[in-house]
């Protein structure tokens, strides 16, 4: 806790115990005869208040933390009560010193009434109320730290699986990029070199442009333009291919590298059948109002595919939708009739 909240927190309490004081002193209350016109209220609620503070207090830094949080019940419960008694016996004591020294007596049924009962019972009762006030003041402050311990484990857990997910691209994507261009050696060379060097463009903006919590979404699709052209013009004329991206919004920002991992996946895992109109890629990117589409279909060779297990990209940028987006996205994923298909709807 800061200097400033503590500091706020003291004030706090000087308040709460000073008005207290001054609205006991200004009023009509009698304490067992002890009131305001024989002044024995004055001076027996000023002692009565370093009690009251004294067993809340203690109950808030000493009792709740050192025993009941700690799961000493038992020492819990014998130090209270033994201070409840304590306390109780020594302001009762004084109470009844004052009361004399006033010469105060209590008429009830035309009976003078024993002050010393009047005054134990009313003194227990309020230590009572002070100790509870007290436990359940300290039990409060434990639960909401409690809570907030949690949130903020739970937080850098989130943080470090997202740095462990996204450390997982930028080797990933190195893997299919190398990949990519050793297949491109001996057939084209000079594709080759500019697959690489472009793809060395790409990287740069993974390592440097995109290191960060959101990027703004025209850079993020420009980066996603330049990734499709690539793949296109690696895949040559053994894919029919085709995309369109459009957004309203160029300030709007997104996570950086979310949407990528789809389309890659769809140049993977696209058919390779002889005939270049069967194996079919679609890419359509469009933004509206703040909320972004995505949808991807690409034919696949089921033979092949039912062999292949779950791509690291794809699972990892399910895993990073469902941490920074948890709700306000909603993915899609289906199979049918030899066609993947993805649909991203997201609110950014």
């Amino acid at each position: 806790m800061s200097k400033l909240k503590i500091a706020f927190l003291i004030a706090i309490h000087l308040l709460f115990w000073g008005l207290s004081y001054v609205f006991v002193t200004q009023s009509e209350i009698s304490w067992s005869g002890l009131d305001n016109v024989n002044g024995g209220l004055t001076i027996a609620y000023a002692y009565g208040l370093v009690f009251n503070a004294s067993i809340f207090y203690i109950h808030v830094f000493w009792l709740v933390p050192k025993f009941y949080m700690q799961h000493e019940t038992s020492k819990f419960w014998l130090y209270a009560i033994g201070v409840l008694i304590l306390f109780t016996g020594i302001e009762t004591a004084m109470d009844l010193n004052l009361a004399n020294s006033l010469e105060v007596v209590i008429i009830d049924n035309k009976e003078p009434s024993n002050l010393f009962y009047v005054f134990i019972l009313l003194n227990t009762l309020c230590h009572f109320f002070y100790s509870v006030v007290g436990f359940l003041y300290r039990f409060q402050f434990e639960y909401f730290k409690s809570e907030k311990s949690k949130s903020n484990l739970l937080l850098e857990t989130r943080e470090a699986e997202l740095k462990y997910l996204r450390a997982q691209l930028n080797p990933h994507f190195l893997f299919n990029a190398i990949n990519s261009v050793y297949h491109l050696i001996g057939k084209n060379d000079p594709l080759a070199k500019n697959t690489l060097l472009q793809f060395s463009d790409l990287l740069r903006y993974q390592l440097y442009e995109s290191n960060t919590q959101h990027i703004s979404l025209e850079k993020e699709l420009d980066y996603v333009l330049q990734y499709i052209k690539i793949e296109a013009l690696r895949k040559g004329e053994d894919i029919s291919f085709d995309y369109n991206i459009q957004f309203e919004n160029a300030s709007k920002n997104i996570v950086p590298l979310l949407l990528t991992p789809f389309i890659e996946n769809a140049f993977k895992h696209c058919s390779s059948y002889s005939k270049s109109t069967d194996n079919t890629i679609e890419i359509a990117i469009n933004e509206e109002d703040g909320r972004l589409t995505l949808e991807v279909t690409n034919t696949f060779d089921a033979a092949h595919t039912n062999k292949t297990k779950d791509g690291l990209g794809l699972s990892n940028v399910k895993r990073r939708l469902m941490l920074l987006y948890p709700a306000s996205h909603e993915l899609e994923i289906d199979t049918k009739n030899g066609i993947f298909s993805v649909c991203l709807t997201l609110n950014i």
